[in-house]
């Protein structure tokens, strides 16, 4: 009988195991870097998480715009746009090159869905433009310039282009 118990129970205690361990979260594992968090942006419709500085830069604003980006700010010097959109490498380094107003000076940052560049209408500012694929989705990610705030520093660009790179894609679990 004793037997009998003991089977009963080693059986019922691999159910639950197998029921309530194995299915664990991708994301949990993942630690943001220093002075980040990692923001879960599926609430949003975006399908990811993404590594956004902690609250020493200032308030964290999230924007659903109208015509579908979704805008991310944090201060002054952390300012991103999302848009789920195909992308066109090749035609937007020719926008910048060919600028009247904001001349091109160079690109720190040349990779194949991926660009960061140095421009100058006063004083030198830094931007950068990537496409990310996520799933079926593929996204850009860009800094959002405002002709009424200052420029951004490369610094802070290459913050946003490291944040934009190390998304982590956030999958559904089945019920």
């Amino acid at each position: 009988m004793k037997t009998f118990y003991s089977l009963i129970t080693a059986f019922a205690l691999v159910v639950t195991l197998q029921s309530c361990g194995g299915k664990k979260d991708a994301q949990a594992t993942v630690e943001a870097p220093a002075g980040m968090i990692t923001l879960d942006l599926s609430k949003y419709g975006k399908p990811f998480t993404i590594f956004v500085p902690d609250s020493t830069l200032g308030k964290m604003e999230i924007i659903e715009q109208t015509w579908g980006a979704l805008e991310i700010k944090i201060g002054k010097s952390f300012q991103l746009s999302i848009t789920e959109d195909p992308g066109d490498l090749e035609l937007r380094k020719k926008d910048i090159q060919g600028d009247e107003v904001n001349k091109f000076k160079s690109f720190s940052v040349e990779e194949p869905t991926t660009i960061m560049w140095e421009s100058e209408i006063t004083k030198p500012e830094f931007h950068f433009y990537s496409i990310q694929k996520i799933g079926n989705s593929t996204y850009v990610f860009e800094d959002i310039k405002s002709a009424e705030a200052e420029p951004f520093s490369k610094e802070s660009i290459q913050k946003m282009l490291d944040s934009a790179k190390g998304l982590k894609e956030v999958k559904k679990e089945a019920a």
